[in-house]
């Protein structure tokens, strides 16, 4: 019986949002639905009830904030920058300016919190430079589609603060949890670059000119700006001086005084990045409203507890349950952005992770990590929409050069599963 009304809510939903209905509207929608056919609760009250305790939620103000923060810095010269302290360093790696998407990515996601902001600035600037110098668009691109999705990983992160919402998680220690995997996956991503650079020397243009070390010292001054923001973002978090919404409160400020000093903080601009964090805001948290009742509405029929007791009876060991899992959300990122996946399925999932002894807090990098996957699988890879939009390649074409990077995903996930400390060590160490 449970699997049919399953499969009835599974196909109502879908032909919601196939009928154009907004997605937390469609959340909402199917949660009274199924309330009304399948329990006995009145519906009204528990809707008003849940969906005001989930928009009006202390632990999400960091949401708008950190949102807020990456649209004033979409607007300013941060990414330049960048590309300007970083380049002189890379010239004797193999695969040298190829790696000014990853280290760029890596940085500007530790400021960011969004994979497709990271991938769309960096993008904006790094490709046309990269081609103007004679590197080919493959591996380019390739690698900015992979290093792209750590704006998920690497906090700050709205991924990981609606994961800690829904699962009642601390932020501050998921935040602190994604450093070092982020930090390992942009490794890897180096590491294959350079391995590529290596096999296809030919591909590779020859050094612009050599830098003295005193020259390469006076570039870098462009990295004080980014490095100091991470360092006071992170650090208050990490230090325990400030929660994550703190932080996230001290981050506006710090962006807007970059903006300040950079020039481009005008009243356009800063009316214009006030607007956009306002639009990405409210249409997070009206996903978050609907998942939060349809999560009421499947407690209530009682479809979270036995679906934990049919996996349970599946007696699946538990790399096996993290595949099944994996799988699953790289299917459901055919369909879904990465908050609606989370915001979708926790309520499900949780009860049967829990059971199946994987701690919350390593089980939500996990979820971050297996999203950002579904950020480079077609047809819905948002990450490869933000690229066809700035390169006007087919989003097959463009699959086929993220594979690599998809590849190098898996094997975090296997490094992560074999070493839990990857992703505890930092959080029990953790001050405050």
């Amino acid at each position: 019986m449970d699997f049919y009304i399953t499969a009835f809510l599974i196909v109502v939903l879908f032909a919601i949002l196939g009928s154009g209905v907004w997605i937390g509207l469609s959340l909402a929608g199917v949660a009274w639905i199924g309330m009304q056919l399948f329990t006995s609760r009145p519906v009204g009250d528990a809707m008003v009830m849940t969906i005001w305790g989930s928009s009006s939620s202390w632990t999400l103000t960091a949401l708008p904030l950190f949102i807020w923060m990456g649209e004033i810095l979409f607007r300013t010269k941060l990414s330049e920058d960048m590309f300007k302290g970083l380049a002189p360093w890379l010239e004797k790696i193999p695969g040298r300016l190829l790696h000014t998407n990853i280290i760029g990515c890596t940085i500007f996601a530790a400021v960011s919190g969004s994979s497709a902001a990271t991938c769309a600035t960096i993008g904006k600037m790094a490709l046309p430079e990269l081609k103007k110098r004679g590197y080919p668009d493959s591996i380019a691109i390739g690698t900015l589609a992979g290093a792209g999705t750590l704006g998920l990983l690497i906090p700050p992160s709205i991924i990981m603060i609606v994961y800690g919402v829904t699962a009642n998680v601390s932020i501050a220690k998921l935040f602190i949890a994604g450093v070092f995997p982020g930090l390992l996956l942009a490794g890897l991503f180096m590491a294959y670059t350079m391995v590529w650079a290596l096999l296809h020397p030919e591909q590779i243009p020859p050094p612009d000119r050599e830098l003295t070390f005193r020259q390469k010292l006076h570039e870098s001054r462009h990295l004080i700006p980014v490095v100091t923001l991470i360092t006071a973002v992170l650090g208050s978090i990490y230090s325990g001086v400030a929660t994550a919404t703190e932080a996230a409160a001290l981050g506006v400020v710090g962006s807007m005084i970059i903006a300040a000093f950079q020039g481009v903080l005008t009243w356009q601009n800063f009316i214009d990045s006030l607007l956009g964090g306002t639009r990405l805001y409210c249409m997070i948290a009206l996903i978050l409203a609907g998942a939060a009742f349809l999560t009421l509405a499947m407690g209530y029929i009682g479809l979270p507890r036995h679906l934990a007791e049919w996996i349970t009876s599946l007696h699946l060991p538990p790399l096996a349950l993290i595949f099944a899992l994996m799988l699953f959300f790289i299917v459901l990122g055919c369909f879904l952005d990465g908050i609606s996946m989370v915001v979708l399925t926790m309520g499900v999932l949780l009860p049967t992770v829990e059971r199946a002894g994987f701690d919350l807090l390593w089980f939500g990098i996990f979820v971050v990590l297996v999203v950002e996957m579904a950020q480079i699988t077609p047809p819905v890879g948002f990450n490869l929409f933000v690229l066809q939009g700035m390169t006007r390649k087919e989003i097959s074409w463009l699959s086929r050069q993220a594979f690599p990077m998809f590849v190098l995903m898996l094997v975090m996930v296997l490094l992560m599963y074999f070493v839990p400390d990857i992703t505890n060590w930092l959080p029990q160490h953790m001050g405050g």
